[in-house]
């Protein structure tokens, strides 16, 4: 399993590193360190891609605006529609 983890951690923080450097702008910090605890934590959320408004799915609420880049990529690799490129 660890070499799971290792690759979700590693996906989500390359997918968010790209998306600030195509921005040109936000800051990779949050993004960077944050998905070593969040990657073991998606896997106990309820949560359905194909019914976002579910009423009894868990909420993930990431209230720093410079770490969007984390949430758009978990939202990305769990199934849900943000593209990687507009």
């Amino acid at each position: 399993m660890k070499n799971l983890d290792e690759l979700c951690v590693n996906t989500i923080r390359m997918l968010s590193v790209d998306m600030v450097q195509e921005a040109n702008s936000g800051h990779p910090g949050l993004p960077m360190g944050l998905p070593y605890g969040l990657c073991p934590l998606t896997r106990f959320l309820k949560h359905n891609p194909n019914d976002p408004k579910w009423p009894d799915r868990d909420r993930f609420i990431l209230s720093a605006g410079h770490g969007s880049a984390l949430l758009y990529s978990l939202l990305h690799l769990t199934g849900y529609d943000y593209p990687l490129r507009n």
